[in-house]
């Protein structure tokens, strides 16, 4: 059981600087449940800060993002960017091609929860643009 706490109001340490392949902006990635293989879960926390996503992705076997702090994005490929905010479940069916993120001016923080890991974790794939990233109505 991890009871690590990092200083402030946070539940769960911030982590690693999250790679700059898949990511834009600032943000970090510490993994609770390493993939499962009994339970096929992983379990991820992700802080942004402002202004900073990940690429487009996909997951084989879906997601849930938790948000537990901030402001954030959400957007899957076709459809407006959706405002989440601390509090909101973001349930991702398998295969979506979707991205998340901090706000403009908010930082965010959400659990990510990849389900059915036997089917795959995370496919990465391009960049959101600026113009994607700033379509947000």
């Amino acid at each position: 059981m991890n009871t690590a706490h990092e200083e402030g109001n946070t539940i769960f340490p911030k982590g690693e600087q999250a790679p700059a392949d898949y990511f834009l902006g600032t943000a970090w990635v510490k993994l609770l449940l390493p993939n499962d293989s009994i339970l096929h879960a992983q379990i991820g926390n992700v802080v942004f800060e402002p202004g900073a996503r990940n690429n487009w992705h996909t997951h084989a076997g879906g997601q849930i993002l938790i948000v537990t702090d901030g402001v954030g994005y959400y957007q899957e490929k076709g459809k407006a960017i959706q405002v989440i905010r601390k509090g909101d479940v973001v349930p991702i069916a398998p295969d979506v091609k979707h991205w998340h993120g901090a706000s403009h001016n908010s930082a965010m923080t959400h659990l990510a929860i990849n389900t059915n890991t036997q089917n795959g974790i995370v496919t990465w794939l391009e960049r959101v643009t600026e113009e994607e990233y700033n379509s947000v109505k």
